[in-house]
């Protein structure tokens, strides 16, 4: 059975509650904030070869393939952090993204947002469901293990959506 999303919430809410502006939470999966983000150099010392902007053409997160340049490949998600906004079809091209680079050798992907905590979080979460077979409550406590995230309560529900759409029996 699916946890609510008011037990998501408090399963979040639990632990450490601060943040680095980086983390590694999956091998060669990092989800940071908009500083990191910012900071080529930053990027350069992490070996980071792609980034998933969640927050793309928001205030302080307008990145660009042409601010990375060519030494990094660009993909942005134009997302509000608001419980109204549908994050969902964004999650299996987000997951595509993720998993597209980690199959490349040597590759190391930043996902972001402004603070690090529900956009970006979110996206990963979907990919460690879609393609790596977590549920969505594994999935929060991989993360969890390196990371505090506190994705707001629509995505939490579009995620718990993603779960149920990933668990329906197949039919003819």
């Amino acid at each position: 059975m699916l946890p609510s999303v008011k037990d998501l919430e408090r399963i979040l809410f639990g632990g450490k509650r601060f943040g680095n502006h980086v983390d590694e939470v999956w091998p060669n999966l990092f989800i940071g904030d908009m500083s990191v983000a910012n900071d080529r150099y930053s990027l350069w010392k992490l070996g980071i070869t792609h980034v998933l902007n969640a927050a793309h053409g928001r205030m302080h997160c307008q990145g660009s393939q042409d601010f990375y340049g060519s030494t990094v490949d660009y993909y942005g998600v134009p997302a509000d952090d608001s419980p109204s906004f549908d994050l969902s079809p964004y999650f299996l091209s987000a997951a595509e993204f993720i998993h597209d680079t980690l199959d490349t050798p040597g590759a190391r992907i930043l996902v972001h947002c402004a603070v690090g905590v529900s956009r970006s979080a979110s996206l990963v979460l979907s990919y460690l469901m879609i393609h790596r077979h977590y549920s969505l409550l594994g999935a929060i406590n991989k993360i969890k293990e390196r990371r505090w995230i506190f994705p707001n309560r629509g995505f939490l529900k579009q995620l718990r959506a993603l779960e149920e759409g990933l668990n329906a029996p197949l039919t003819c």
